[in-house]
């Protein structure tokens, strides 16, 4: 047997050229890593950074209308701040359902890559980060491929 960079003769148990260096036999490769390993821990801080965000407009708006808003002018309807309350009450729903969903993801729990696609689907609607996050989310968690990569991830976890 010979060294295939400088043609040195070498023993069956050498397995370094002892002229040139070179390494003989097989090189192990490095380890392959899932497509969605990386991305699924980043997907988890993604939505507890925008669930966090989305917390914000949720307390100010049920905290302001809880009593009324003084600041209306007088012909502004009734109906108007139980309308800003629910979509204050909304808010904070959401936000409380994505960073569940966010520590979920993070934890690699079984149930959370459904619980990220369903309201990846619904953060769609909501320009620009929504968006955004909503299109990473289905690329990343939606392909069949993933499904599979995430149980193992889930149940190594």
């Amino acid at each position: 047997m010979f060294c295939d960079h400088c043609g040195t003769p070498l023993q069956e148990f050498q397995r370094f050229c002892p002229r040139c260096g070179k390494g003989m036999g097989a090189v192990p490769l490095m380890p392959v890593e899932s497509r969605i390993a990386g991305h699924v821990r980043l997907l988890g801080i993604f939505w507890l950074a925008i669930s966090a965000f989305r917390l914000l407009p949720g307390l100010f708006l049920v905290s302001i209308f809880r009593y009324g808003f003084p600041f209306f002018t007088p012909g502004v309807p009734g109906f108007v701040h139980g309308l800003m309350r629910g979509l204050g009450g909304l808010l904070l729903v959401g936000a409380v359902v994505g960073i569940v969903a966010g520590w979920g993801l993070l934890e690699r729990q079984p149930w959370a890559r459904m619980l990220a696609i369903v309201l990846g689907c619904f953060s769609l609607l909501d320009m620009p980060f929504g968006t955004a996050l909503g299109v990473y989310t289905l690329w990343v968690l939606l392909p069949a491929k993933s499904e599979e990569e995430y149980r193992r991830i889930a149940r190594a976890a």
